[in-house]
C-alpha cells in the first residue's frame, strides 16, 4: 500500500496536490448525499430507504471520522464530518416521516 510518504519521496507528487485530491474526492462523495435529502424533504418521505443501512452507514462514518482524526487527515475529518450530518438528518427525517404515516394509518383505520 503506498503511502503519502512514498509519492512525496519520488518527487512526482507534493503534499499539497495529494491533500488536495483527497479534499475533491471529500467533496464530491459528501455532496453526492445532498441530493437524497433534498428529495426526502421534498417527498416527506424516506421509505424506500432502510434503517439497517442508514444505521450502518452512520456507524461506519462515525468510525471513519475518529480514523480520520486518529491520523490526521484534513480530507477524513472534513468528508465524514459533512456527510455524517447528512446521513444522521437522513435517518431522523426517516423516522420523522415514518411516524407521520404511521399515525395516519391508524387515523384512517379507526374511521
Amino acid at each position: 500500500m503506498m503511502t503519502i510518504a512514498m509519492f512525496q519521496s519520488t518527487g512526482l507528487i507534493g503534499a499539497g496536490v495529494i491533500n488536495a485530491t483527497g479534499f475533491m474526492a471529500a467533496f464530491c462523495t459528501t455532496a453526492a448525499y445532498v441530493p437524497q435529502l433534498l428529495r426526502v424533504l421534498h417527498l416527506r418521505s424516506a421509505r424506500e430507504l432502510s434503517y439497517p443501512m442508514l444505521t450502518l452507514l452512520s456507524i461506519g462514518l462515525a468510525l471513519w471520522l475518529f480514523y480520520g482524526f486518529w491520523v490526521h487527515s484534513g480530507p477524513v475529518i472534513a468528508s465524514n464530518s459533512v456527510t455524517l450530518v447528512l446521513s444522521l438528518s437522513i435517518l431522523a427525517l426517516k423516522i420523522y416521516y415514518d411516524g407521520l404515516h404511521l399515525k395516519k394509518m391508524e387515523e384512517n383505520e379507526q374511521r
